[in-house]
């Protein structure tokens, strides 16, 4: 199986970094994994929702050139479907059982995803009503990830 996680912004905290990387090395005996960032959008002090509007649009516009037609696609949104651990597991491996060998994950930029990758999405994921940083984002969701592949294998993880 392909993952990918398509994402909006550099991480700049090494305390990030050293998660993604530890996460990219324990995936790498499950799954190719790779991840690929797009240049965030500066959103000015007390931005108008118009002005929001156009940062997300072009954030999502560069994700989208990103996004292969062959790929399912899972948008990481507050309005998506929860789903536990093993849920999720049993969803990377059905999508696998039904013939889907690459699956890509966007996170948004600070202001979320715009309309447009919502409309690409196969499915939306949401991990809280809450909102988090989308790079601690990245970090829970290759942990997540990471869990899945142990949950199908039937390796031991933390409860």
């Amino acid at each position: 199986m392909r993952i990918s996680i398509c994402c909006v912004g550099k991480i700049k905290e090494s305390y990030f970094r050293d998660a993604v990387a530890e996460y990219q090395k324990r995936l790498g005996r499950y799954c190719k994994l790779e991840i690929l960032e797009v240049a965030d959008e500066k959103t000015p002090d007390r931005a108008s929702e118009a002005e929001e509007e156009e940062i997300r649009k072009k954030e999502g516009q560069r994700l989208l050139k990103n996004i292969r037609e062959d790929a399912y696609v899972i948008a990481l949104a507050i309005e998506g479907k929860s789903l536990d651990s093993v849920q999720l597991s049993k969803r990377i491996e059905q999508l696998g059982i039904n013939g889907v060998s690459h699956i890509q994950f966007v996170i948004g930029g600070s202001l979320g995803l715009h309309e447009s990758v919502l409309r690409r999405a196969d499915g939306k994921l949401s991990f809280s009503a809450m909102t988090f940083p989308h790079q601690l984002m990245r970090v829970i969701l290759l942990e997540q990830i990471y869990r899945s592949y142990r949950i199908m294998n039937g390796e031991p993880y933390h409860k």
